[in-house]
């Protein structure tokens, strides 16, 4: 399995914690979620809360491309939006699976 290193502030902060985990496997995707912490310890509703989230990673997905020299970073940013409301509208493949807390 190729996983992602985790980062050095996450191995040093006793209180970091993982919020999602992404697979590609059988040629689909799998996550590993963890929700309900805002809902029950933050300012923001739960879905807010993973609008931000959801944002950051785009940020951080567009920062790599770019500085790896793949995409220009804003380009990188409408592309993903662009992608990102599609999907949400006309899905691709289905979801499935459990939840599991």
């Amino acid at each position: 399995m190729d996983e992602r290193l985790i980062p050095a502030a996450a191995l040093r902060d006793n209180d970091a914690w993982e919020p999602l985990r992404v697979w590609v496997a059988e040629r689909k995707l799998h996550c590993s979620i963890k929700v309900g912490v805002y809902e029950e310890n933050g300012p923001l509703p739960e879905d807010a809360a993973w609008g931000i989230i959801l944002a950051d990673v785009a940020n951080h997905i567009a920062d790599a491309l770019a500085k790896e020299g793949l995409r220009d970073r804003d380009a990188a940013i409408r592309e993903i939006f662009r992608s990102f409301v599609s999907e949400l509208g006309e899905p691709t493949s289905e979801t499935s699976g459990d939840f599991v807390s």
